[in-house]
């Protein structure tokens, strides 16, 4: 087993959304580099099997490689790009390829990412969760007990209430719901003009309803999409940028203001 990640070394973060559209995987990507940019030791595994996006938005364009592809369990080296380790169903299949799975298929595929890659011991292991409270959702559950959840949700009041089933959903498995990031908050015209054009609220909402910090709120950027889709996230293209601002922020309320109170010692035993 390359990495059980239940030492407690390692931070899990993952990032859900009760819906698709929200942008999640631009703010998992931006929040992954964001810490690696800190210092921090960063993996992460995409487990939005329908919707892949990280290894477009990370820049990544080469698979894992295969260590003693021989052996009777190979490991994978996974490809790293802007400080950030990648596993992804995007390696496996192509992008205009469906992926038509039922639940244990969805299941494997995820202990897999976990167990047979190379991933060293990083500091985080950020993941990128599909929509909804499916299949998967109960698969971290059960493989990553620590995982911490951070909710992404637009101000919009609709998209505000699906995510808090997310957030629910999260709870119900005993995993510590940590806070809220709230995208596409606003958008900044040229003279300086915030106009809020999903609404305003549904973030600091949603983080009271659950009793968490609204950890941050992203604007509204053409340059935040363009980097999603040229491989070069904001926050590495224009640090400098509101949102770039937004996700230091974010990243460092994680690291310093939310790291863990309580120390995982594994060499030591109650007897």
């Amino acid at each position: 087993m390359a990495n059980s990640f239940t030492d407690g070394k390692t931070r899990i973060l993952a990032v859900a959304s009760g819906k698709g559209g929200v942008g999640k995987s631009s703010v998992t990507t931006n929040l992954a580099v964001a810490l690696a940019r800190r210092g921090a030791a960063v993996a992460a595994i995409d487990a939005d099997v329908w919707g892949f996006s990280m290894p477009r938005m990370l820049g990544i364009d080469r698979p894992p490689e295969v260590v003693d592809p021989d052996a009777e369990r190979p490991l994978m080296i996974p490809p790293e790009a802007n400080g950030v380790k990648l596993i992804s169903m995007g390696f496996f299949a192509r992008e205009d390829q469906p992926v038509v799975w039922r639940g244990p298929m969805l299941h494997k595929a995820l202990e897999q990412f976990l167990t047979d890659v190379e991933w060293g011991d990083p500091d985080f292991l950020i993941v990128d969760m599909p929509p909804g409270t499916g299949d998967v959702s109960l698969s971290i559950a059960q493989f990553l007990p620590r995982a911490e959840v951070v909710v992404v949700t637009t101000p919009q009041l609709a998209a505000q209430k699906v995510a808090q089933r997310a957030a629910y959903m999260a709870k119900k498995v005993n995993l510590a719901v940590i806070g809220v990031i709230e995208n596409m908050s606003w958008f900044r015209a040229d003279d300086g003009t915030a106009y809020e054009l999903f609404g305003a609220g549904g973030g600091q909402e949603l983080a009271d309803d659950l009793g968490v910090p609204l950890l941050g709120q992203i604007p509204l950027l053409p340059a935040l999409r363009e980097g999603g889709d040229d491989g070069h996230p904001i926050v590495v293209s224009d640090p400098a940028s509101e949102a770039s601002v937004a996700f230091a922020r974010i990243a460092e309320r994680i690291h310093v203001e939310l790291a863990p109170k309580r120390i995982y010692r594994p060499e030591l035993r109650i007897t």
